[in-house]
């Protein structure tokens, strides 16, 4: 095995949960997120050698996979799902809730609009900084706080008072 094998096969290993993750937190759609990961990762094959920094390995992975769930949606009309489908389990969510709250946190969290969803799912599945969100989704890091400052707001006022506090915290 060369050293771009090793690389690469050490990028999949890694960073292969957190991509399919983000790209089902954006598509909804276990199938299609699978593909999004897939092709994330054959793009990432093809452009290794532009990956300067290693440590910024999960971050250019984040990119590539926005990039290429825009471009899908992009050739393609978007189905409608219904939010009962989506299993719970897939929520990523602390152990300390209840398959019911998992629940109201996922759809109240689909319930965002999209330029307020992302932003959270990044900073709360990716564990990315402002900064490191500003430079993914092309926009100011004053953006993505009022983005993320908006998300929660919203959240708040989606979630019921048994629950609000213990999610927002953790948000």
């Amino acid at each position: 095995m060369n050293k771009k094998d090793k690389e690469f096969d050490a990028l999949v290993k890694a960073y292969s949960t957190d991509i399919y993750r983000f790209a089902y937190w954006l598509c909804k759609d276990v199938a299609l997120a699978e593909d999004m990961t897939q092709e994330t990762f054959t793009r990432a094959w093809k452009a290794l050698d532009s990956l300067v920094d290693p440590k910024a390995a999960k971050g250019w992975l984040i990119t590539i996979t926005r990039r290429e769930i825009a471009r899908h949606f992009s050739k393609k009309r978007i189905e409608t799902i219904n939010i009962q489908d989506v299993p719970v389990e897939q929520l990523g969510a602390d152990g300390d809730l209840s398959q019911h709250d998992k629940l109201i946190i996922h759809e109240a969290i689909f319930s965002l609009d999209n330029e307020y969803r992302e932003p959270l799912l990044l900073q709360v599945l990716g564990g990315f900084s402002c900064n490191e969100i500003a430079d993914m989704m092309d926009i100011k890091p004053g953006a993505v706080m009022t983005r993320l400052f908006r998300a929660k707001q919203q959240l708040r006022q989606v979630l019921g008072p048994d629950i609000k506090d213990n999610v927002m915290v953790k948000l």
